[in-house]
């Protein structure tokens, strides 16, 4: 049987890459796809893989990514041994975006989503902690968290502005197969 591919989105700020890290580690078989960015590594935040530029549209035109998009004047992508990973009936989650979820679905028909949310001001405070953004790019990014999901895709939102363990609960929670 196939594994469940699961795209994890939201708006910065929101914990998208904590919770995916604690769904890791209580479910050591679930494999975590490491987005590759047009940003360099020394960047911090979430784990990823940085590229230049130059190196991503390679990696695009040789058939790299299973998914790939534009946000925030950066590329990314999942690589495509995500599909291996489900082909061995490996649940696979990666960090997406809310603008792809089109895309992916038309490629993933199966695709269930985890939209990862957080009040305002919570964001607010985690961007600016951060220290990657300026309050700009920061006050864009919040105007921008209230963005829909298109296509109608189901989703799950887990609101992630509590203790950390009852977001951590509600994301496994959210994890597990629809039982239909």
């Amino acid at each position: 049987m196939p594994g469940r591919l699961v795209a994890v989105v939201g708006p910065s700020g929101a914990g998208k890459d904590t919770l995916i890290a604690a769904a890791q580690a209580a479910r050591p078989g679930l494999h975590v796809a490491r987005r590759v960015i047009t940003r360099p590594e020394e960047a911090g935040g979430e784990p990823f893989e940085g590229v230049t530029p130059a190196e991503f549209a390679r990696r695009k035109a040789a058939g790299a990514f299973a998914l790939d998009w534009e946000a925030h004047g950066l590329c990314y992508g999942i690589p495509a041994s995500i599909d291996a990973a489900l082909a061995q009936g490996r649940d696979v989650v990666f960090n997406g975006s809310r603008a792809m979820l089109g895309t992916a679905w038309e490629h993933y028909p199966g695709l269930s989503v985890i939209h990862v949310t957080a009040s305002a001001p919570v964001l607010a405070e985690r961007l600016a902690a951060r220290g990657r953004e300026s309050r700009q790019d920061i006050a864009r990014r919040l105007a921008r968290a209230s963005y829909e999901i298109p296509y109608g895709i189901p989703i799950r939102v887990v609101q992630n502005d509590g203790p950390l363990a009852q977001a951590v609960a509600a994301f496994l929670a959210a994890l597990q197969p629809d039982r239909g």
